[in-house]
């Protein structure tokens, strides 16, 4: 699909509500392997959903699997979330991908900004309720957020008191 063609989603992503939205080269995406640890020693989200570690794909494989892709749509939302938002967030990614897919990117693959929010509790040990919805987060995956943004010229900083506005980054794999 020609870049012209993908600028579609940037426009998608801004009218579900993003703040902020940009097509990337894929080679801007930078998986570490310490972001792993962060999920599994500080998130209490690690083994508990199956949108985290270590039920979504190790950074090695998600090395990989970026590899394939020549771009990307990044996004962001720039304030404070409820559920019922980021839920919606949640739609919007999979609304992206999908519309996507449909369009001739069928290797379309959304990854999105924390732990899925669409069970009160995930029950691990069973199928996904909402495999349809559900996406793993980047950071869940072994992307360097910070990196990702910095070489995509997103300006992004970690968030040092609750007065502070978070900035949730979301990312479509897109051909």
């Amino acid at each position: 699909m020609r870049l012209a063609g993908l600028r579609r989603f940037v426009t998608m992503a801004l009218a579900g509500g993003a703040d902020e939205a940009k097509m990337i080269p894929a080679k801007n995406v930078v998986t570490a392997e310490w972001v792993w640890l962060k999920c599994q020693f500080g998130c209490d989200g690690f083994n508990r959903r199956l949108s985290c570690p270590p039920f979504t794909p190790t950074p090695e494989r998600m090395r990989r699997m970026v590899g394939e892709y020549r771009r990307a749509l990044i996004y962001c939302y720039h304030r404070p979330l409820d559920l019922k938002t980021r839920r919606r967030m949640g739609r919007l990614l999979v609304a992206i991908e999908r519309a996507a897919f449909l369009d001739g990117c069928h290797k379309a693959f959304g990854l999105g900004a924390g732990p899925c929010r669409f069970c009160a509790k995930c029950d691990t040990g069973r199928l996904c309720r909402f495999p349809e919805l559900m996406r793993p987060s980047m950071e869940s995956c072994g992307i360097d957020v910070y990196a990702t943004c910095r070489n995509s010229g997103i300006e992004l900083h970690v968030v040092r008191s609750r007065t502070e506005r978070p900035k949730y980054v979301s990312l479509v794999l897109l051909d």
